[in-house]
């Protein structure tokens, strides 16, 4: 499901992203989190703990640090229901002025696809983009239940806008 040679296809490391993402639907959002130096280290170690995810109600097992080629589970928990979200960290940006990682879906999650969160700098300020690819993953039931499942991806992504600027906001 990544770019050529491994490369992911949301490409965490490029400020502007000029993946097309054939076959899926595209989906870009950039948000303020604050400003300063304190702003930037605090979201940029929170987002390579998983921060925006757990922040935003998920659970993440193994709960460590995110490394390229980690294989965590991710657990939703929609209606107190837990629903097992098996993913691949394909590529991990680690810069002074950008921090974030890709991750693809792996059989068993409910899409086929893959995400990026990336924490960065434009001058003062401090920005989260989250990027992603979503189709219909190929087995039932969740081929079957895709257009709902769009409805639930709709909430987290906006719970994952708000994850990072509520607490990094002065």
């Amino acid at each position: 499901m990544t770019g050529a040679e491994g490369e992911s296809l949301t490409h965490p490391g490029d400020p502007v992203w000029r993946e097309e993402g054939r076959g899926f639907r595209r989906w870009q959002k950039t948000t303020v989190l604050g400003r300063g130096d304190d702003v930037w280290r605090w979201a940029a170690a929170e987002v390579l703990r998983w921060g925006v995810k757990t922040r935003s109600g998920f659970s993440v097992t193994p709960a460590t640090v995110v490394t390229q080629g980690s294989r965590p589970i991710i657990l939703a928990h929609p209606f107190g229901l837990s629903v097992r979200e098996p993913v691949e960290v394909v590529e991990v940006i680690d810069t002074s002025d950008r921090v974030g990682f890709a991750y693809r879906t792996l059989a068993g999650h409910p899409v086929s696809g893959e995400e990026a969160f990336v924490v960065h700098r434009d001058g003062d300020l401090v920005l989260l983009t989250i990027r992603s690819l979503t189709r219909p993953a190929s087995g039932l039931p969740w081929r079957a239940l895709y257009p709902a499942l769009l409805v639930a991806q709709s909430v987290a992504r906006r719970r994952y806008v708000r994850a990072l600027r509520r607490r990094a906001s002065p």
